[in-house]
């Protein structure tokens, strides 16, 4: 029997082979999306999986009244595991990513970004594992450096053992020098990538409470109530900080300060202290993933419902010659389980071939071909869901015809499953709307955020690579002179950060009794110039006012708003032991990007809290920004010697653009999956158009030879196809509005949405559907009445 359904299946499919083409190819770049989505999906989700830790490990981070870090000090990891039994182990971790540190070997050299820098404890808590093992460092002073394999390989070509090596940091005259230990395999599939590791028995050592400039992991033991020791870590940290503390603002300040854990899984897509667009992202290219998938199954169910009248009369014989209902709806669901079948296989094809693509857009390394893919056990699963969710409706259609009525021919003109088959239609091209209304959006979003004033220029302003700090002035003062004297160099500066997304440092600071958080940046002399800062109020910092390098402030007008400040140019600011004399307003720029909100900042050239000064920028003429570039090339060893030959810059305004990289991901996939959506619903389109003219042929003969026109025929066959893409427009357009909003409110700074979006996706589904169904209409309409009527 199932010989001969197999043979009766591939017959049909073949005989049908255009419509066989269409469900096949359909339903292949729906699979072959969904594949790519599921595979990014499970490698987005597995972060730090391999670590047999995994679900005990927290991320300890402290809440102040005004904002939420996961930034603590290397006292309190000591502290926890001390006072709290159920932790198994507490330890610190310091990622480097302000500068860039030469390591060479001879000729070989390296440039590392991100050292992280763990105490031991650390180390095994995220089970940091070099090569040979985890070694124990001796004594308090001794750090064990590790570089990454592929590192390893490029100084030391050819290396085979794991031995110590020596090395040299910074430029070949520097004479630092250094041993590293071996080598680490670095898992870039974790929260911890970095190019090399730093371990020590205990670093951030002699650094108080003052100092948050470290993680802090715990390991619990596993059935932990992480709530309450959560609020026992809190009651510990306040207890910490007000040792010793006499004044009563301080005191309460200390008291409305708080502690929190944060499980490891939460830290690559939605740390409670951060930014949850990957997030976001994510879970909006797995819907999208989904629904393209579940377009591609109507358009397979609409499709094999539009051919039932074709397999009626096969149906009734059957019956009559004494089939089952459930012998004809096996026969059926093989039908489709081999077109799946086919289409998966299409599907791999489709993957294997985007793949690249994909990769090089999201910034990963996904293989289909590999032993650890889930996609094997995964993809069979899908294959039977798919076979039944397209299949069985049709199957039971088909299965369920009535012999004495279709043998009778009255079938045709039954209106059975045709509000299944318009709702599904309608159903796909709502999916559709909203993906073009989004696409829109994106694109209008994306544009505003390109054109919209910054409120500085990153244009022309290089950011030069530099392990050399400049937190004194005089120090930095001869280097400004030697750039300044290349030709082009307009204006140069240092500071702690650039303004390209990433946090600066906040630190409490109080202005007529009140005590508030601000973010901190230190710079020096022609910072603001050099970024085409603009002044409100006051003045910058000047070489001409000697106290401006030990006491004078500038803040932005967020920090103004922040303490309700009224004519505060000449007032006190005080923070960190220094009474600051606020000698200017900055206007608020949009350091951060678009979607934080512009931070109240204060700006000084001393601040013994601070970060140190390495960030060195230049304001460069457009003109001779080739020459001036190769000059600065060949005379940094001169300039700074410490970098010596190892110049490296990038440009600000590229190092600026990459905040709107996850944007520009979302604009790529809604882009595809607009397309992809839209193929699909016109390919279902077309196939139905074409069977519901050919069901009406005999229809649009007579009415030709009744005086018909062919703008009145056309009409009529694309009435009803119109009704059901307006229908469609109308349901998805509060849909769409509501996803739109919410996506939009992700940003500080956005677009107003307006009715363009909505018009514009209605428009194009229509014409599409007028040029769809007019296609298919224009040869019945072309064809002679005589020859549908002949036989009649």
């Amino acid at each position: 029997m199932f010989k001969l359904n197999l043979k009766i299946a591939l017959r049909n499919l073949w005989r049908n082979r255009g419509i066989t083409a269409i469900n096949v190819g359909g339903l292949a770049i729906a699979l072959a999306a969904f594949v790519l989505v599921a595979m990014y999906f499970s490698y987005e989700t597995s972060y730090d999986q391999t670590n047999p830790n995994y679900s005990n490990i927290y991320v300890v981070g402290r809440i102040e009244p005004d904002f939420k870090t996961n930034y603590t000090s290397p006292p309190l990891a000591k502290a926890i595991k001390q006072n709290f039994p159920e932790v198994e182990n507490a330890g610190i971790t310091k990622l480097n990513r302000s500068w860039e540190l030469a390591i060479k070997h001879g000729k070989n050299a390296i440039f590392t970004k991100n050292i992280l820098q763990a105490d031991y404890n650390a180390a095994k808590i995220l089970n940091i594992n070099p090569i040979g093992g985890l070694l124990k460092p001796s004594g308090e002073v001794e750090r064990l450096s590790y570089l990454s394999v592929e590192n390893i390989q490029t100084l030391f070509p050819g290396k085979r053992d794991n031995k110590p090596e020596m090395v040299s940091y910074g430029s070949t005259n520097s004479g630092i020098t250094g041993i590293i230990a071996g080598a680490i395999v670095n898992n870039v599939h974790s929260n911890f990538s970095f190019d090399g590791v730093s371990i020590g028995n205990e670093i951030g050592k002699g650094e108080s409470y003052g100092y948050n400039n470290y993680n802090t992991y715990i390991q619990v033991k596993p059935g932990t109530d992480v709530a309450n020791l959560e609020e026992k870590i809190t009651n510990l940290y306040r207890a910490e900080l007000l040792k010793g503390e006499t004044d009563q603002k301080a005191i309460a300040e200390i008291k409305s300060v708080s502690t929190f854990l944060d499980p490891l899984a939460n830290q690559h897509l939605r740390p409670k202290a951060g930014n949850d667009t990957p997030y976001k992202i994510l879970v909006a290219l797995s819907v999208l993933g989904v629904l393209i998938l579940i377009i591609a199954c109507i358009n397979f169910t609409n499709l094999s419902i539009a051919q039932a009248t074709k397999r009626a009369k096969e149906v009734g014989i059957k019956k009559v010659m004494g089939a089952y209902r459930l012998q004809l709806t096996v026969q059926f669901l093989t039908e489709i389980f081999i077109q799946c079948l086919i289409a998966t296989v299409v599907a791999l094809v489709f993957a294997e071939s985007a793949l690249p693509y994909f990769n090089n857009l999201f910034q990963v390394k996904l293989a289909i071909w590999h032993a650890g893919n889930g996609l094997f056990w995964q993809l069979p699963l899908v294959l039977c869901l798919i076979t039944v969710v397209a299949g069985i409706y049709p199957a039971l259609v088909l299965s369920g015809f009535k012999p004495a009525l279709v043998l009778k021919g009255n079938f045709s003109t039954s209106k059975q499953s045709s509000w299944l088959r318009n709702g599904l239609l309608v159903f796909q091209f709502s999916i559709a709307v909203i993906f073009i209304i989004g696409l829109i959006m994106i694109n209008s979003q994306l544009k505003y955020m390109r054109s919209e004033d910054l409120g500085f220029s990153p244009n022309q302003v290089i950011f030069v690579k530099n392990i050399a700090d400049f937190n004194k002035p005089e120090k930095f003062e001869p280097l400004r002179n030697k750039m300044l004297n290349i030709p082009g160099v307009k204006s140069a500066t240092v500071a702690t950060d650039v303004p390209d997304g990433s946090e600066s440092g906040s630190n409490s600071y109080s202005f007529e009794g009140q005590q508030k958080s601000l973010d901190f940046v230190d710079v020096d002399f022609d910072y603001f110039e050099t970024l085409n800062i603009k002044l409100k109020e006051g003045r910058f910092f000047s070489k001409t006012f000697t106290a401006d390098t030990a006491n004078a402030a500038v803040i932005n007008e967020s920090a103004a708003a922040k303490y309700g400040m009224k004519n505060p140019v000449g007032k006190i600011i005080r923070g960190c032991g220094i009474d600051y004399k606020i000698v200017g307003i900055a206007q608020d720029f949009k350091a951060q990007g678009f979607e934080s909100a512009i931070q109240p900042t204060i700006y000084s050239i001393k601040n013994p809290c601070g970060n140190a000064k390495t960030q060195v920028m230049l304001k460069i003429e457009e003109a001779k920004m080739t020459d001036a570039l190769a000059a600065l090339k060949s005379q940094w060893p001169k300039i700074n010697v410490l970098d010596g030959e190892d110049f490296r810059y990038e440009f600000l305004d590229e190092l600026y653009g990459k905040l709107f990289k996850k944007q520009e991901q979302l604009q790529s996939v809604f882009f595809a999956a607009a397309l992809l959506t839209i193929f699909i619903a016109i390919l279902g389109l077309f196939a139905f158009a074409k069977y519901i003219t050919n069901g009406r042929i005999k229809e649009i003969a007579v009415r030709k030879i009744l005086g018909a026109s062919n703008v009145q025929i056309f009409k009529l066959i694309n009435s009803s196809f119109l009704v059901m893409v307006l229908v469609a427009n109308i349901i998805s357009g509060p849909i769409a509005y509501i996803l739109i909003k919410l996506w939009l409110d992700t940003f500080a700074y956005r677009i107003s949405l307006s009715a363009l979006p909505f018009i514009v996706s209605a428009l194009i589904t229509i014409l599409l559907t007028l040029i769809t169904v007019s296609i298919q209409a224009n040869k019945a309409v072309k064809a002679n009445p005589v020859d549908a009527l002949k036989y009649e």
